[in-house]
């Protein structure tokens, strides 16, 4: 759970005369992850393709291609099938024709209705002008120019050019037509007088009609002829779709598969009558790679394990010696060996990581490897996101009516989507959904009202309040100092079990002093400095409410009239003599450091700001239940009873009471608002209004805020004390088949 699959890098060594068989079974396995050869053997070539694999790559990018004009999905596939040969050259290839001839013919209509929609547009100032198309052309003795701009401009330019007889301007809306006769002799009169204004010459359309009789062809031409027959056309790429989509995912499948197998050998070590290929597959399924090659080939070929990679407290990889020579490894009296009979490894490659969770952990990963994957020689940090993720989001938001709906949310995603990253986010928004309901309860809220409080803790079970509070009213703010404590108390809970794990990857991976020095230093810091800001005697400056909300004993100091002990704990803070060797620690801590890491020495303050860094839970907390107290406040209205300190605010979910009536045992002493609900039938349709969105609002924002903030304290401040990613996915050569079958 905490490391990963143990994994097993593996030899296979055979001839030539069997390499196709072998890859058949290990395709079949699909257990190895190939290493690819690097070419630096002497005598070693990579392989070549097996015959025919350029042809299948060809006939499979057709496949994919018809899929895309067809727009087939996995939707589409229906029942598993047999792909053969035949099917592969005769079927795929009348399905071609049929698809590109469809599908020229219907880009030839698409292109026809773009010029048509083109010359629609272009034509619609000639209708602004209204001429008829046939008199703005086609003369001997005038020169016309239709065009956009200022009329007035247009036509004192043309008063002013030289070289015109006579003219005529025709404007409508900016679209202007230009008639001038040219004196004798005057060459291009109206050009040299258009050069000085702003003035934007449009085409005119080749058409001896009225510019509405134009459009209204082209519109004929649109309605009446292409777009029926371009529904033709799609409507028969449908039936090609509904007909051959099962046909084309089997066919892409196989052809996946076939590519795969062909192009095999590229990754292989050969020499003229032998080859050998390497890869990692799971320890636990060693015999079973060696088992379905000695099936399939006998004793011409041979797997060897090369190296288990599994780590020693001094950071050893262990390796299994490879025999210097074997049967199976010649042929031909050719030895296939490496460097001179030495252990046959292409590459010093890390091994491909396989994260090793519990059903209940596994949809965790996707936040693991939001960051990155974890490599295989450090922890898998997964199962401490799965702890702490969803308590630091149930305890931001803690309402049982929001968790419920982001209960429902995540059982969506879950079920709904193939996709194993939604199934992932799912999941864990389940798990966080069902945290914030196990707060809610605690708070005893739902949706932002205290129904939970009044008829669970109060009414069932006869308590005065339920076991947490939020902190919003004068009488409860003693619960917002808390959760402020608390949010720095996890924060070093969170950040030991970080150091701790950097501690215990460096014994493993280094030695002890790299331990000491980097990682205990780093814990002696941490825990010594609160130890010291948490003892009253010795650091005068810390806050008075740390020691009061915990105490109980009333030994505490004072912390103000509306301060008291939210939880009777009976802590009021460590002796001057604890946070001495507090201070004493810290000190150690940082001499470790500094002869360990000197660089990081100039960091040490790290472990106050980053446990102060959690007190944005606490924040997040009272800003959610703000904006729900908000949003409640308009609807039901909001009533006070007792004053100063002791004030506590009621919502109106039956009536609202007023000024000096009983309620809840107190008297009203404010209205703070009447309530939309209170403010008759118009009101109440705008007070419903308010109620959804509002609350809407809370749940999308509690994704943003709550969400982003609780991965943020798990990515920064948490991963940032151990964990580095960077390892590789595990892709064993093989298949896993969906549309086809081979029975």
């Amino acid at each position: 759970m905490l490391r990963p699959e143990q994994m097993s890098k593996v030899s296979v060594t055979g001839s030539k005369s069997v390499m196709d068989e072998v890859v058949e079974a290990v395709h079949d396995c699909n257990l190895l992850h190939v290493t690819e050869y690097d070419g630096s053997w002497d005598g070693f070539e990579p392989g070549n393709p097996v015959d025919g694999a350029e042809a299948a790559s060809e006939k499979l990018v057709t496949v994919r291609s018809i899929e895309s004009i067809l727009d087939v999905d996995e939707a589409d596939a229906g029942p598993t099938r047999i792909v053969t040969d035949e099917a592969l050259e005769e079927e795929l290839e009348e399905i071609r024709t049929r698809v590109n001839d469809l599908e020229d013919r219907r880009d030839e209509i698409r292109d026809e209705l773009n010029d048509i929609a083109e010359r629609i547009s272009a034509v619609e100032p000639f209708a602004t002008l209204g001429i008829d198309l046939d008199l703005l052309s086609g003369y001997d003795t005038l020169d016309v120019a239709v065009g956009e701009g200022d009329p007035e401009a247009i036509e004192r330019a043309v008063v002013d050019a030289d070289g015109v007889a006579d003219f005529e301007v025709f404007s409508e809306d900016d679209v202007v037509a230009v008639f001038v006769r040219p004196a004798d002799g005057a060459d291009d009169p109206l050009d040299d007088a258009l050069v000085g204004v702003e003035f934007s010459a449009l085409e005119v359309p080749d058409a001896d009609s009225s510019p509405e009789e134009y459009v209204s062809d082209l519109e004929q031409r649109r309605d009446r002829d292409l777009q029926p027959e371009l529904e033709s056309v799609e409507e028969e790429l449908e039936e090609v779709r509904l007909d051959a989509a099962g046909f084309l995912l089997a066919a892409e499948e196989q052809l996946s598969i076939d590519v795969q197998k062909r192009e095999a050998p590229l990754s292989f070590a050969t020499t003229e009558n032998a080859f050998v290929a390497e890869g990692w597959i799971p320890t636990d399924e060693y015999a079973t790679l060696a088992g379905t090659i000695t099936d399939a080939v006998g004793d011409h070929a041979e797997v060897e394990e090369l190296e288990r990679a599994s780590f020693t407290t001094s950071g050893d990889e262990h390796h299994e010696e490879v025999s210097a020579e074997s049967d199976a490894a010649t042929d031909g009296g050719e030895s296939v060996r490496a460097d001179g009979g030495d252990n046959v490894v292409m590459r010093d490659d890390s091994p491909p990581v396989v994260q090793d969770n519990p059903g209940l952990v596994k949809p965790f990963e996707v936040l693991t490897e939001a960051v990155n994957r974890p490599r295989y020689d450090e922890i898998d940090p997964t199962v401490f996101v799965f702890l702490t993720f969803p308590a630091f989001f149930g305890f931001m938001i803690g309402d049982l009516g929001y968790g419920a709906l982001y209960t429902l949310i995540g059982y969506f995603l879950y079920t709904n989507f193939d996709s194993d990253a939604f199934r992932s986010m799912g999941g864990v928004t389940i798990f966080a959904g069902l945290f914030t309901m196990l707060f809610g309860v605690l708070y005893g809220e739902i949706f932002g009202l205290h129904l939970v409080s009044t008829y669970l803790w109060e009414g069932a079970l006869g308590m005065s309040h339920p076991p947490m509070e939020k902190g919003l009213s004068p009488a409860g703010q003693s619960y917002a100092l808390t959760w402020l404590v608390v949010s720095i108390l996890a924060g070093i809970l969170h950040l030991n079990v970080g150091y701790v794990i950097d501690f215990v990857e460096n014994i493993q991976l280094h030695d002890a002093k790299h331990a000491i020095t980097e990682s205990a230093s780093w814990i002696l810091m941490l825990n010594g400095l609160w130890v010291a800001i948490l003892s009253p005697d010795l650091v005068g400056v810390t806050p008075d409410f740390l020691f009061t909300i915990f105490d109980g004993t009333h030994a505490a100091p004072e912390a103000g009239e509306a301060i008291h002990a939210t939880y009777a704990l009976g802590f009021n803070g460590f002796p001057e003599v604890v946070g001495l060797a507090g201070l004493a620690a810290f000190a150690v801590g940082l001499v470790l450091l500094v002869v360990g890491e000197p660089v990081e020495a100039i960091e040490f303050l790290n472990v106050l700001v980053n446990a102060l860094s959690y007190t944005r839970i606490a924040a997040v907390l009272l800003a959610k239940a703000g904006m729900a107290f908000t949003v409640n406040l308009l609807f039901f209205g909001v009533y006070v009873t007792g004053e100063g300190a002791e004030a506590t605010f009621h919502f109106g979910l039956g009536h609202m009471p007023h000024v000096g009536d009983m309620a809840h045992g107190h008297e009203v002493t404010e209205i703070m608002f009447g309530g939309l609900v209170h403010s008759g039938p118009a009101m109440l349709l705008v007070g419903l209004l308010v109620l959804v969105l509002g609350h809407a609002l809370v749940l999308a924002l509690g994704v943003t805020s709550a969400g982003l903030q609780a991965v943020r304290l798990e990515y920064v401040e948490f991963f940032g004390k151990f964990y580095g990613g960077g390892g590789r996915e595990y892709e064993p050569f093989g298949y896993d088949r969906t549309y086809t079958t081979e029975d």
